[in-house]
């Protein structure tokens, strides 16, 4: 059986999810698994759990793209060992590689460095960014907004209110009605 999984991380990615199973379609895939959740979030990730359960031997999981799939090399290696010990083979649409070959293997674990050599550079010029920003004044940062709501949370304790109704009437965090309740 040839099965299908789509990701995207935000919920306003719509077109790239449709893209992406319009590609699986085409592709061939019975079943399609498809979440918006974040690569990183591996907890919440529960179609691609559900999607790697529901493959048996001989069967091939198919994604569009590598960064669908992982977060890092050592996630993609440790997925698709998983799969292999099942008798699953993976299928990467966009790059052409299938691990039911060892080509396939060696181009996926060569491909999946530099896909994640590729997002650390990103990660360190962002952050060197933040930093030149910080440096000359221009990144503040959000702006606090519970602090910005200390007068309004001091009246509704005087009068009564309860730290989680405060909140949330608000629109913040209990711990931050707690926090400057405590420091008033």
């Amino acid at each position: 059986m040839i099965i299908g999984y789509a990701r995207t991380s935000t919920t306003d990615q719509k077109a790239g999810l449709e893209a992406q199973l319009r590609d699986l379609k085409a592709a061939g895939c019975e079943k399609v698994f498809t979440e918006e959740v974040s690569s990183v979030d591996v907890v919440a990730r529960v179609q691609l759990k559900a999607a790697l359960e529901f493959a048996r031997e001989g069967d091939v999981v198919v994604i569009t793209k590598l960064d669908r799939l992982a977060r890092s090399v050592a996630h993609l290696l440790q997925i698709v060992e998983d799969m292999e010990s099942a008798g699953v083979s993976l299928r990467i649409l966009d790059l052409a590689i299938d691990t039911a070959t060892p080509t396939g293997r060696l181009m996926l674990t060569m491909i999946g460095g530099i896909a994640q050599f590729e997002r650390e550079i990103m990660l360190e010029r962002q952050r060197e960014g933040i930093a030149k920003a910080k440096a000359a004044g221009k990144y503040l940062g959000r702006k606090p907004t519970a602090r910005a709501k200390t007068k309004e949370i001091k009246a509704l304790s005087a009068q009564g209110v309860k730290p989680m109704e405060i909140a949330k009437q608000l629109g913040i965090g209990k711990s931050s009605v707690y926090r400057i309740l405590e420091e008033a």
